[in-house]
């Protein structure tokens, strides 16, 4: 499967953007999905994500209240709702596919696919 990320821009503190993650290759929907962020010199870290069936979603602290994953099977695409930005949350954004899903989502090596990655960057 092929995952392709895209939505990110320049964006004020205090407002918001909504990723896109397109698939292409096969359907999503068996699958678990993930966003993940890395910051310049920072290691790749969990931000949200949603399982298979879209019954339960988990997000990291920093993002829980402010950002929303969802996912639209129909259309093989994962979202990111962003609101509320804050300058920490400048990064490029990842999304990933989880085909087995009974790994930790919250763990990089949980997912076998990646995107290339959106930028985000969020000025004070």
């Amino acid at each position: 499967v092929q995952l392709q990320a895209s939505g990110g821009g320049l964006v004020q503190a205090g407002g918001s953007l909504r990723l896109s993650c397109a698939a292409s290759g096969r359907t999503i929907s068996t699958y678990r999905m993930g966003w993940f962020r890395q910051a310049p010199g920072r290691e790749r870290e969990f931000v949200a994500a949603v399982s298979r069936a879209a019954d339960y979603a988990y997000y990291t602290d920093s993002a829980r209240g402010r950002f929303t994953i969802s996912r639209d099977d129909a259309k093989n695409t994962v979202y990111l709702q962003m609101n509320s930005l804050k300058p920490e949350d400048t990064a490029v954004y990842f999304c990933a596919a989880d085909p087995g899903g009974s790994g930790h989502s919250g763990r990089v090596r949980s997912y076998d696919y990646w995107g290339q990655g959106t930028l985000v960057t969020v000025s004070s």
